[in-house]
């Protein structure tokens, strides 16, 4: 590994409290204006602590997914997934969602209906949730900690009428 990013080094914070540093960031962008070129980075960054073996317990996984599924590949919310089961496994109730909401992501990606309306995508100028699959019931959106479909249709009918205010 680079020297420079080598998670050891007295000068660098250690890699848990830096994938904590990297969600927080990477989720501020979504809500600003986001850099590609600074999501890239965080990203690599991520896959850089993970193949060195860095991301290990339910906290690290949980952070990882956070900033992989603020990427912007399918390959960035395919390994937003696999952190945010590894972190549901290991205990973080709070990984649920998330996993949902990388699978979202992914099918989105793919062109592909969402399977649990966690993805709330602007389609012809208008705020929506796109496809999303009929056979998912409310009840297996609620295993994975997400509202029913009919709250997650509000909150984008919600966003465009913002939008056109």
């Amino acid at each position: 590994m680079d020297e420079f990013l080598d998670p050891l080094d007295s000068q660098q914070e250690d890699p848990s409290g830096e994938l904590e540093r990297l969600a927080r960031e990477a989720l501020e962008a979504q809500a600003e204006t986001n850099d590609p070129i600074a999501t890239r980075q965080r990203c690599q960054r991520v896959i850089d602590l993970y193949a060195g073996g860095w991301i290990q317990n339910e906290r690290d996984n949980f952070y990882a997914a956070w900033v992989m599924i603020c990427g912007e590949s399918q390959g960035h919310f395919s390994l937003a997934q696999l952190f945010a089961r590894r972190s549901a496994e290991l205990g973080e109730d709070r990984a649920w969602t998330l996993w949902a909401m990388a699978w979202d992501r992914w099918l989105v990606a793919a062109g592909k209906p969402q399977r649990f309306g966690t993805q709330i995508i602007k389609q012809h100028g208008r705020w929506s949730l796109g496809v999303v699959d009929p056979a998912i019931s409310d009840l297996e959106r609620a295993l994975f900690a997400v509202p029913p479909l009919y709250v997650q249709l509000q909150r984008a009918e919600q966003l465009q009428r913002q939008e056109n205010n």
